[in-house]
């Protein structure tokens, strides 16, 4: 199962009357670089939300967008300040009874005296705030996988279809490279016979140096290895674990081969098999920058 590099996923929820809409965007990129964009105050957050990014996404350039909405919070409250009231109506009552004064004391002409009532705002409690958004992240991220699941699905379906391409190919070029051998015996044998002027050639001659061309084109081995690299290239693409980086790794191995089969190839049969070679690795190449 592959999973792609560039995926979005989104999810809101809430804390208290806190509204948290986070998003997910993220690209390709070598290593996993994660980018948390908030409100500077919960920046003390930052390492503990990027560890739970961290669980679940290993390569690509993340950015994570965390809004917090407190348009919707009733997070001001009132409080009387007690001891400057009590001062208040003591100072009052002496007034009054020193200077034979009447008249009651109500609230409303207490809060007219400064600081009677303070407004404060309730402060949210850091570690619910922050196990709130970390939820909502994991809610997010889990539908920004299902979409890179999904493209890796496509991937996977795309790069099993050019590794048969490439087997086909492989097949071809192993049929080819007898027949260059035969074909440069019997020019050998021409020019040979050209050059003598005589049909009686030496047939041990003709066998030796056709022996030593047959051993500087020989591709069975660069065949081998790039059967065993498609093999090896299957297995990554059922496996369960991030695999980019092996895929790329790989991909360079087929282009090694290809390069050698291509090298030792000396006809136009052989040329065109090792252009559509490298045009089909080149393609799984392409595939591979957006692999997990």
């Amino acid at each position: 199962m592959l999973n792609t590099m560039t995926g979005y996923g989104s999810a809101s929820g809430s804390s208290g009357k806190l509204e948290l809409p986070i998003e997910i965007r993220s690209v390709n990129n070598r290593y996993l670089d994660c980018t948390m964009k908030m409100p500077r105050v919960f920046a003390a957050f930052e390492e503990s939300l990027k560890a739970v990014v961290h669980n679940h996404i290993s390569r690509g350039k993340v950015d994570v967008y965390i809004t917090i909405d407190s348009s919707k919070a009733d997070d001001v409250e009132i409080k009387v300040n007690r001891p400057l009231v009590a001062a208040y109506v003591a100072a009052i009552r002496e007034m009054a009874q020193e200077y034979g004064l009447s008249g009651d004391i109500n609230a409303i002409d207490l809060t007219r005296f400064p600081d009677v009532l303070q407004a404060e705002k309730r402060e949210a409690d850091p570690e619910q705030l922050c196990g709130d958004i970390s939820a909502v992240l994991v809610e997010a991220l889990s539908g920004f996988n299902e979409m890179r699941i999904r493209e890796g699905e496509k991937l996977c379906i795309d790069i099993t279809s050019r590794l048969y391409e490439i087997e086909k190919l492989t097949a071809m070029a192993e049929e080819v490279s007898p027949r260059s051998v035969a074909e440069f015996r019997k020019k050998l044998e021409a020019r040979m016979s050209e050059v003598l002027q005589t049909s009686d050639i030496d047939e041990q001659r003709i066998l030796t140096e056709a022996a030593i061309f047959a051993e500087r084109v020989a591709t069975n081995e660069e065949t081998v290895r790039l059967r065993s690299h498609v093999s090896q290239l299957r297995t990554l693409l059922r496996s369960n674990e991030p695999v980019g980086r092996k895929i790329d790794f790989l991909v360079q191995e087929f282009n090694r081969e290809a390069n050698t089969i291509g090298s030792k190839g000396n006809d136009t049969d052989m040329s065109k098999i090792i252009v559509d070679l490298k045009a089909e690795i080149e393609k799984i190449r392409e595939q591979a920058q957006n692999i997990e």
